[in-house]
């Protein structure tokens, strides 16, 4: 197989679908913790009768089953709304199908939300607007038992054989108590560079606005320990695979420059998941054979592999602003916050995307963050915990966010569907100065019981 036809594939893959997009629609992803207010173990029998209620309430048609029989996703034909569990039964996700009308994902969100919270109150359970799931050390933190999630966990898990290589973190199993939300928003070539260029450049801000999951026991002073989960786990062994861009891109093909550099970790063979060591996309698919392992009867088997260029299909990134086979760029830097504010993060991605030039130029001459010599990676680092940095001015910084949040209205407004009113959150964060994280953390320290919070994150 020659470079050349990898590079061929890559680009029908990633870069064709934006050559025939002239859309503008908006697909929301929002994960919730579900968490017993009992302190104890959340019973994953509760979570399929929930499963089963739920889609004979709303006519959702089953999609996956595990290897117990339970459901796993579920979908909605007329709008492709999903219900799924991701990683783990503690995690509950509502996935969107696109609209051009974000009013129309909140009335369904609210309809779907409301339900599953009336089924879960009588057994003392909810879901909660939360990056972490504040009881996850009640839980049982193991994922959904089919092949893709044991193959994930097995993956995060496998951290030890690369010690040596770079620092890990101690929780392999964060996909079964993290919890994000996802936007992804039609993009055309022409914007492609410029889009993933100027959002890669506004994820330190966004830090200020979206943080929100901590973990008192391990770092009290991180805000967004989202970022950590990734960056530090075997996802992050090839950082072009995680995270922030550390370049700038000018075209397309600069693009493809980049994916020729990310890593592949895992195919399908039959109704068998095969993990392996990450290895660069061109490399594995020039290569004869690869050894990997597969999990049969209880216990891991080797496995010899011939890679096929249909692999491409398990080709997967995390990037924060991640380019998808379908057109859309997903940004996927942001915890899941509080369930009032739900739709705050898909308007504010929204509206700035209809202003991009002009947050582009507003960017390009900041001098309150840029300009004293670090990169955006390094930045969001810095602004995701508790204290910021002394080269940065807070009142001059805190300006410059409510010029953003601004110019996202502005596109909204533009748009002509009435979605301002969703950005109403963020401004009174940018009053505050606190992001929800913050806010959680200052109300603990204030005395107030985490399941009071729990509550209040809860609220529709």
């Amino acid at each position: 197989m020659t470079k050349t036809y990898i590079r061929k594939k890559l680009y029908e893959k990633y870069i064709l679908p934006t050559e025939k997009n002239h859309g503008k629609f908006i697909g929301v992803e929002i994960e919730m913790p579900i968490v017993n207010l009992n302190r104890q173990a959340v019973d994953f029998d509760v979570v399929h009768m929930l499963t089963k209620e739920f889609c004979a309430h709303f006519g959702f048609f089953v999609t996956g089953i595990d290897d117990e029989g339970n459901t796993y996703s579920a979908e909605k034909r007329e709008t492709g709304d999903i219900l799924s569990y991701d990683c783990s039964y503690n995690n509950l996700e509502l996935s969107f199908g696109r609209e051009a009308d974000l009013n129309i994902i909140d009335s369904r969100f609210r309809r779907y939300y409301s339900f599953i919270q009336e089924f879960l109150r009588p057994h003392r359970y909810t879901m909660t607007g939360m990056g972490v799931n504040p009881y996850r050390k009640y839980n049982r933190n193991f994922p959904v038992p089919n092949g893709r999630y044991r193959m994930l966990f097995h993956h995060l898990h496998s951290f030890q054989k690369y010690e040596g290589l770079m620092e890990f973190h101690p929780f392999p199993e964060f996909g079964t108590f993290s919890s994000a939300s996802q936007v992804q928003l039609d993009v055309n070539i022409e914007k492609l560079p410029q889009t993933l260029n100027v959002m890669n450049r506004l994820e330190p801000l966004k830090a200020l606005l979206f943080s929100n999951s901590v973990l008192t026991d391990y770092d009290p002073d991180l805000l967004c320990c989202r970022d950590l989960f990734w960056e530090k786990s075997t996802h992050g062994i090839n950082q072009k695979n995680i995270g922030m861009y550390d370049t700038e891109f000018h075209t397309a093909d600069d693009i493809l420059d980049y994916i020729f550099d990310t890593s592949i970790y895992c195919v399908e063979r039959g109704d068998k998941y095969i993990n392996f060591r990450p290895t660069n996309i061109v490399d594995y698919l020039c290569a004869d054979t690869i050894e990997g392992e597969y999990f049969e009867r209880g216990t891991y088997h080797r496995i010899t592999v011939e890679p096929k260029i249909e692999d491409l299909s398990y080709l997967r990134t995390f990037k924060f602003e991640d380019l998808t086979y379908r057109g859309t760029i997903e940004y996927r830097s942001a915890c899941t916050g509080p369930i009032r504010d739900a739709m705050a993060l898909p308007a504010f991605h929204t509206g700035l995307s209809e202003n991009l030039d002009a947050l582009e130029e507003l960017l390009k001459n900041d001098d309150v963050l840029y300009g004293h010599g670090y990169t955006p990676a390094q930045l969001r680092q810095m602004l995701t915990r508790r204290t910021l940095p002394d080269f940065i001015n807070a009142d001059q910084l805190y300006i410059l966010l409510r010029q953003i949040v601004d110019l996202a209205d502005d596109g909204l407004q533009k748009r002509g569907y009435n979605e301002r009113g969703y950005l109403q959150p963020l401004y009174h964060r940018i009053e505050r100065r606190e992001c929800p994280a913050e806010h959680m953390l200052r109300e603990l320290e204030n005395g107030v019981a985490l399941e009071h919070l729990i509550k209040k994150y809860a609220k529709l």
